[in-house]
């Protein structure tokens, strides 16, 4: 079982540099200025032999009010409930500081392990801060470099000295495997090589300030995201495991995008790269929108996004709880919706409020149907029956006098649905015909919302010859006596 470790400090000591660094990839946004990281963030990692669950967390401030650095610091205060142990990662250059010995004390309260670290002890400049450590009381310091990755051996036998059982004995378990199942056990030995049930990967997106993280922590039961008055909050794509009536779920809560023209920071760039990450990672995308502003210029542009990126979707309207006459403005939204995104027309529009819990329990019904349309194979006989059909019902234009001739229809994947249509001039099909394809495809085959690829290609004429090249002298047949 992996080892859970919380990673702690105040801010700007290389916490999420060293989260990146343990976890073998870049997952956490890393810039130069102070309090980049406010959510805490989990993901696997790997030392030596031992597995790790690690959290990436705010940097502490000694703040006890209402505001957002508060809100901050009682995440990173569950973090460490949490977790078995604690890294406490201090500057080694900067040595310690009032706040570092604040936050040294509030760790000794909490009874849970820890480590402490020197960071960005490269070379020699970080000696003197790796000495002044011990007084904080909490053991001897490990030095290490998180950015250039020094010091990692040492870190891994301090966790050895603290729980000798996290090494992962690959030895032992490979003798108490039976080589071959005894009768009656097979089906057991099945049930655990067997992979546990893979989760949907749902990302929520929408302008900054429109109620995603706060839709994340009513869906999960907790205050897991952090949420408050203040637009942008959410930096990092975090992602939260949960489950839905039995199924393994995986939501991506995402920093709100703006229109490209406002985004000047460059940590803001890179918080929008995330979400355009999440969104190519996910396979239905619920996009949030404040119900009083719904269906604005930026919220069809990442409509038209997702679409383009081939991910199943789900309108969300938020804040349902201060719309004025409901009905009639969820009739206008509905009737906006297909005006202005037609091709996605039919897309599940979900009107609730998560603050107060209500028509909450329409999402996720409406988000697994999306994902199973989103995952349709259609048997060839029931789309050429189809085809034949539409034909009849609206045949191909014709071309300068010659008529286009659909042929014969199949499905080569799905998620999204993609098909290929065989037929003769194909590079000559308006796309206006395209879409009448596409269109009664999804009422047909009732795949309302659902991103349709068709591929149109003509067969090979097998009469058609090579023919003599240019300059080729023409054959001499001779006749034999």
């Amino acid at each position: 079982m992996a080892l859970k470790l919380a990673i702690v400090g105040r801010p700007n000591v290389g916490k999420s540099t060293l989260f990146n660094r343990l976890a073998g990839k870049k997952l956490a946004i890393v810039d130069d200025r102070p309090g980049v990281t406010r959510d805490r963030r989990n993901a696997p990692g790997r030392l030596g032999g031992i597995d790790l669950e690690l959290i990436d967390t705010a940097g502490f401030e000694d703040v006890d009010d209402d505001s957002l650095t508060a809100r901050m610091r009682s995440q990173t205060e569950r973090a460490i409930a949490e977790a078995e142990v604690a890294l406490f990662v201090i500057d080694a250059r900067e040595g310690v500081t009032p706040l570092d010995q604040i936050f040294a004390e509030l760790l000794r309260r909490s009874r849970k392990p820890v480590i402490v670290l020197a960071n960005k002890a490269e070379g020699r400049q970080g000696e003197s801060g790796a000495g002044e450590a011990y007084a904080l009381g909490l053991g001897t310091p490990v030095s290490i470099s998180a950015q250039h990755g020094e010091g990692l051996s040492d870190l891994h036998d301090a966790i050895l000295a603290l729980r000798p059982d996290a090494l992962d004995k690959e030895d032992e378990e490979e003798e108490a495997w039976p080589a071959e199942p005894v009768e009656g056990e097979i089906e057991e030995i099945a049930e655990i090589v067997d992979p546990p049930g893979k989760p949907v990967m749902i990302a929520i997106i929408g302008r900054p300030n429109a109620g995603k993280s706060t839709l994340v922590n009513r869906l999960v039961g907790e205050d897991r995201m952090l949420t408050g008055p203040e637009a942008g909050i959410t930096r990092d794509a975090i992602s939260v495991d949960w489950e839905w009536q039995g199924r393994p779920v995986r939501l991506v809560d995402t920093a709100g995008l703006r229109r490209k023209a406002r985004v000047q920071e460059a940590l803001e760039k890179l918080s929008t790269a995330d979400t355009i990450r999440a969104i190519t990672y996910a396979e239905v995308v619920i996009l949030v929108m404040d119900a009083e502003g719904a269906f604005e210029q930026q919220d069809v542009q990442l409509a038209d996004l997702i679409e383009r990126e081939g991910r199943s979707l789900v309108f969300c309207l938020a804040k349902w709880d201060l719309v004025e006459n409901p009905q009639a403005r969820l009739a206008e939204l509905k009737e906006l919706a297909d005006r202005v995104l037609p091709q996605v027309r039919g897309t599940p529009l979900v009107a609730l409020s998560a603050e107060t819990g209500r028509g909450l329990d329409r999402l996720m019904p409406a988000v697994f149907k999306a994902y199973s349309n989103w995952s349709t194979k259609v048997k060839t006989r029931d789309l050429n029956d189809w085809l034949a059909m539409a034909v009849q019902r609206h045949p191909p234009p014709a071309v300068n006098g010659r008529r286009i001739k659909p042929k014969y229809m199949s499905q080569i994947k799905a998620r999204p649905p993609t098909f290929v249509l065989f037929a003769t001039r194909a590079d000559q099909m308006p796309e206006s015909y395209r879409r009448y394809l596409i269109n009664s495809m999804r009422e047909s085959f009732d795949l309302p919302g659902v991103p349709i690829r068709i591929t149109i290609k003509s067969g090979k004429n097998p009469y058609a010859g090579d023919g003599p090249a240019p300059g080729d002298k023409p054959k001499v047949w001779k006749r034999r006596n």
